[in-house]
């Protein structure tokens, strides 16, 4: 070798030990500044400091621990598939441009309709809008469960008090109710008072601790009662039930009566638009059927 193919040689060595070792200084500084490197998957390192947002503030070792190792396998998975993906598929599977450029004018599509009705949809709805909906759809809100307003509680089924509050909880004497509350406070394990809002039997049943066709099937002259394996009675009053199948009463549903009022408005907000589109670049001669 002559002395110049030796110095040429010794400069592309030296290039490339310099390049090497940019390279290593670059990584070494990523790593200083973003912390301890806690685990990698090819080319991909995932660092403590990225790690740590994902664990809460206040969680025990052995919580941050789990969540830590159910993460980082997640991250793991992610690039592994990730990186097969770029090495099995072809050049032309790869090229998602096309779906890409439709999910892009999907979501400008979405966000303008989206801006559109908040700036054109009225929101305000009386009373009397409320009621008269209600009444001309019945047929929207025929129950599936019943719905009821009740006092019920959990006591032992050895007290004394059981007579006294059951004869209590069956008043429509407000003061005899408030009596029931406050006996209730001192020998049941548990007692509310849910008489004045209608509520979803199966809630009902879920407070009592039971299946609600249970405790349906056990009402007996406006009570179900039963004893559970701790020797405690559950017993619920039932004030006033609605049965599966008739109408909703307007207290419970009103809610669901706004948010169809509210989506049928919503609805001809978006064919307004549609037709203003048409009509206004016909208009314009920005659309033209030939």
């Amino acid at each position: 070798m002559n002395a110049r193919a030796i110095i040429l040689t010794a400069i592309v060595l030296a290039s490339a030990a310099s390049c090497k070792m940019v390279s290593q200084i670059q990584d070494t500084a990523t790593e200083l500044f973003s912390g301890e490197v806690v685990a990698k998957v090819g080319d991909h390192k995932l660092f403590r400091s990225q790690l740590e947002n994902y664990i809460p503030a206040g969680a025990s070792p052995a919580d941050s621990a789990a969540l830590a190792r159910q993460w980082i396998n997640a991250w793991a998975e992610n690039l592994l598939l990730l990186d097969m993906a770029e090495e099995q598929l072809s050049d032309q599977e790869k090229d998602v441009t096309e779906e890409l450029e439709r999910y892009r004018e999907t979501l400008l599509k979405y966000r303008y309709e989206q801006l559109y009705v908040d700036q054109r949809l009225d929101t305000l709805i009386t009373d009397e809008e409320t009621e008269k909906y209600y009444n001309d759809n019945p047929a929207r809100f025929r129950l599936d469960r019943p719905v009821v307003k009740a006092r019920y509680m959990i006591i032992p089924a050895g007290s004394k008090s059981i007579k006294q509050l059951k004869k209590q909880m069956a008043s429509d004497d407000i003061e005899e109710n408030a009596k029931a509350d406050s006996l209730a406070s001192k020998v049941a394990l548990k007692y509310v008072d849910a008489s004045d809002s209608w509520m979803d039997i199966i809630t009902l049943a879920q407070e009592l601790g039971t299946e609600y066709r249970s405790l349906q099937s056990s009402i007996k002259q406006q009570f179900a009662e039963w004893k559970d394996d701790s020797d405690n009675l559950h017993i619920a009053y039932i004030a006033e039930m609605v049965p599966e199948g008739k109408t909703a009463p307007l207290e419970y549903c009103r809610k669901k009566v706004r948010d169809l009022i509210l989506s049928e408005r919503k609805h001809q907000v978006e064919v307004e638009l549609e037709k203003n589109l048409l009509e206004d670049a016909v208009r314009n001669n920005k659309f033209v059927i030939y």
